[in-house]
């Protein structure tokens, strides 16, 4: 099967031959004509026996139609050349073999870069400094210096005991219940139950956290153990935000049931 330059190659080269053998017809046409009209009048002067030098005169006349033909069988020649180069500027040029890198510039989409994670100032993690609202914010942003993307701020009525949600750079669900309390307040076991009963079965923890400024009483701590949640109180707190300790879903070594808190 021929290809869509071929056809049209092919197409042309018999257009041209076609164009070759009408151009021979009717030279030859031309040619018979101008000696039959040439002999018609050489027979013609010598039966009048006029005056007429017939010899100058045919061989101007052949000399004319001579010069005739040959312009005119050349003109056809140069239209047909450029023609056929009209033609191959308009055919653009096919590169031979496979297409290199720098030839698929256009149908290669650049890779796009992943979203880095959001600068977060050293004020935005001041833990003491905040109030219960502002807490759950830091928290959130602490997650977001860790490579969380998103991270969310649900906290409010009808919460069901999710304050920050955040997604880690491996996917991970991370629930997180912020608890900020002054140091004589500790988180006790009924602040666990509640949180307990919701971050999974409603909100789909993979890793459940509870965070404090505080501490936690030692039943809390026990039924956090016992249901798989993470307790950070004051002090790991401080060791997270300072990078003195990983984050809570990236500590090595303890599964989703180990507890952080240094009481």
């Amino acid at each position: 099967m021929m290809s869509s330059g071929e056809e049209r190659g092919a197409g042309a080269a018999g257009a041209d031959s076609a164009s070759v053998g009408g151009d021979l017809v009717l030279a030859i046409g031309l040619a018979a004509a101008c000696v039959g009209g040439l002999a018609v009048f050489l027979n013609a002067a010598g039966a009048a026996g006029s005056g007429i030098p017939v010899v100058p005169v045919a061989t101007v006349v052949v000399l004319v139609v001579g010069v005739a033909l040959a312009r005119w069988s050349v003109a056809p020649v140069r239209r047909r050349y450029r023609a056929r180069t009209v033609r191959a500027a308009a055919v653009p040029a096919v590169p031979a073999g496979p297409p290199g890198p720098g030839d698929l510039g256009d149908l290669l989409v650049a890779p796009q870069p992943a979203p880095e994670v959001p600068a977060v100032a050293e004020q935005a993690l001041d833990h003491a400094g905040a109030d219960p609202d502002g807490f759950e914010h830091t928290v959130a942003a602490l997650c977001a210096r860790d490579g969380c993307s998103p991270v969310e701020v649900v906290g409010g009525a009808g919460d069901l005991g999710a304050d920050v949600i955040a997604t880690t750079a491996g996917g991970l669900r991370v629930v997180v219940q912020c608890k900020h309390y002054c140091d004589g307040n500790r988180v006790g076991s009924q602040d666990l139950q509640r949180f307990g009963g919701t971050c999974f079965a409603v909100h789909e923890a993979d890793i459940a956290v509870v965070v404090t400024t505080s501490s936690f009483t030692a039943p809390a701590e026990e039924y956090a153990a016992t249901c798989g949640i993470i307790c950070i109180d004051g002090e790991a707190l401080a060791a997270w935000t300072e990078l003195a300790a990983p984050p809570p879903w990236e500590a090595s070594g303890r599964d989703h049931a180990s507890r952080m808190s240094t009481a």
